[in-house]
């Protein structure tokens, strides 16, 4: 297995745009034009995280004063009604810690379909916030970088089928060599794939090459 991962705190914005529960809906749509982000962390106390406001969150006015009376239903009209931070936020807040690994992160904002999360620590305190172009940052990495960790991590590992080689170009991994035992070839592919900053994994093995994934 790779020898390490990046986690959400090497990547993340430690400088945190936040607002307080009270902060108006004019506000709100000022700061976000200002710094160019799509939410805002919503926070109370010492900068405990109770919400986020999205631009979603926000576009719930416009859409009911574009069709009024017919919110799908209550809550809608409600938030089409809200002027502070705090009627606006979606609570609780989806968020992420520091430790967690990049794809942890990636997981959590494609399941709640969110761009950016606030990361927080053990008792919910605001720490950074990280986007999907943070994460996207991993595939940046130089690719003589990830041909040496893949040589050091993946096939320099005791049990490693022996007699392999890789080259890297563009993040694509290219296996070389011959594979005495190809039953071991998915949990080999498996291995580069989970290399940091590895696009696709292709292998050439001795009758020619093989596409390993699209």
């Amino acid at each position: 297995m790779p020898a390490s991962h990046r986690i959400v705190s090497d990547v993340m914005s430690h400088t945190a745009i936040a607002i307080g529960r009270d902060a108006p809906y004019k506000a709100i749509v000022a700061c976000l034009d200002e710094w160019k982000v799509s939410a805002l962390p919503v926070l109370e106390g010492e900068g405990r995280v109770v919400g986020v406001v999205s631009e979603a969150d926000l576009l719930a006015k416009e859409g009911f004063q574009g069709d009024q009376g017919r919110a799908e239903a209550f809550g809608e009209a409600a938030k089409a009604g809200a002027v502070r931070a705090g009627e606006l936020m979606s609570s609780p807040a989806v968020t992420v810690h520091p430790d967690a690994t990049l794809a942890e992160a990636a997981r959590i904002m494609a399941r709640r379909k969110v761009k950016r999360l606030p990361v927080v620590n053990d008792v919910g305190m605001l720490e950074g916030v990280v986007s999907r172009s943070d994460l996207l940052k991993v595939f940046l990495r130089d690719d003589a970088e990830i041909e040496t960790e893949i040589r050091h991590a993946v096939l320099g590992e005791p049990g490693a089928p022996p007699g392999l080689d890789v080259t890297v170009t563009e993040g694509v991994a290219t296996l070389h060599g011959a594979l005495a035992d190809r039953a071991l070839l998915p949990l080999l592919i498996r291995a580069v794939r989970a290399v940091e900053g590895v696009v696709d994994v292709r292998t050439e093995l001795g009758t020619g090459p093989t596409g390993a994934g699209g």
